[in-house]
């Protein structure tokens, strides 16, 4: 027979799984809040509201905005700035890791405990290992002479430590952070109808974004978003790795636009799950906005709504329905650089 102790989890479980069902006795907060925002009437007001308080006003009211034009045609550029203290903590990375027998190929979690019970406790001790002397050589003179986009590779494919990823940033002129975050029509094969970049200046963060217009100025988009970008940049996403990047390749390979670029690329996803999935209810980004920074976004238009929103606008041509999609996509880049400040000091 189950121990009390073990009842009462099994009920307190219960009770938690049952709080995210509407049809519960008790729903949570987090539970009516998200099925609120995701109601045919909270998308139909909010729409409602959006054009009857933008009727008659043009792309052209949209504050800090201009139309721009690249090799690729017009299209219409939205900035922001704002103040943002922006720092990542100093370290010695290439010292700390030196620690991390992981990074020497063929050594895995139980190779490395055996290691280190044999006395052999950095990479430069095993130097003197008869079968790893080689290998560790060659990591060594990765970690010395190497660059820093192999550096972050080298940890990255290699150290089960990925928290010294985190480390790594702290050696990134921040001017270098390109945080991004892209709106489509859909999941796969449709435009993206906007791509907004963050950058750090001084002691601001400013926030350039691109939005189409028509469904023909996809290039143009995309165009004013890569001319932000060289060699030195470093990508800052959320699932960016796994959507965002490889969406913008796709498009840009529909319109036979080149993607010059190999760009590392900090998809803070992965780390909140690593840091936070135990603490929150879920690791979405409004969600650790509102736990971890206190922030509540208002009149906010669920990601799976934007598509909608963005048809409704070209059909009735009135831009209140494009005023939340730009608020949102702006909110997500800005907070991009908040979650890394967070993240790097947890680690």
């Amino acid at each position: 027979m189950p121990s009390k102790k073990h009842q009462e989890h099994q009920k307190e479980l219960l009770k938690t799984l049952l709080s995210r069902s509407l049809s519960s006795e008790n729903p949570s907060k987090e539970t009516i809040a998200k099925a609120d925002a995701n109601s045919t009437s909270y998308v139909k007001d909010l729409k409602t509201r959006l054009l009857n308080k933008y009727e008659g006003k043009t792309l052209e009211d949209i504050e800090k905005s201009e139309i721009i034009e690249n090799s690729y045609g017009e299209t219409l550029q939205i900035k922001e700035k704002e103040k943002m203290d922006f720092s990542l903590k100093s370290n010695d990375i290439k010292k700390e890791i030196l620690c991390d027998l992981t990074l020497v190929p063929r050594i895995g979690d139980a190779t490395e405990k055996r290691l280190k019970n044999e006395g052999y406790d950095s990479v430069e001790s095993l130097l003197k290992h008869e079968r790893f002397a080689d290998p560790a050589k060659e990591t060594l003179d990765k970690i010395e002479s190497g660059s820093f986009k192999d550096l972050f590779y080298l940890v990255k494919n290699n150290s089960n430590a990925q928290n010294n990823l985190l480390k790594c940033a702290s050696h990134i002129e921040h001017g270098d952070f390109k945080f991004m975050d892209i709106e489509t029509l859909g999941l796969s094969n449709v435009p993206i109808i906007l791509i907004g970049i963050a950058e750090i200046q001084g002691k601001y963060i400013e926030s350039t974004q691109y939005l189409l217009r028509e469904k023909v100025e996809e290039p143009a988009v995309i165009q004013g978003f890569m001319d932000h970008l060289d060699e030195n940049s470093v990508y800052v996403t959320y699932n960016g790795a796994s959507f965002d990047v490889p969406f913008i390749k796709n498009r840009m390979n529909h319109h036979r636009m080149e993607y010059e670029h190999n760009l590392i690329n900090y998809d803070l996803m992965y780390f909140a799950r690593r840091l936070w999935r135990d603490k929150l209810p879920n690791c979405k980004l409004t969600t650790i906005e509102k736990h971890l920074f206190d922030i509540e976004r208002v009149d906010d238009v669920p990601g799976s709504q934007i598509p909608g929103y963005y048809e409704t606008y070209l059909k009735e041509q009135n831009i209140g329905p494009l005023i939340p999609i730009i608020e949102h996509n702006r909110m997500d880049i800005v907070s991009l650089a908040s979650f890394m400040m967070k993240m790097a000091e947890e680690c």
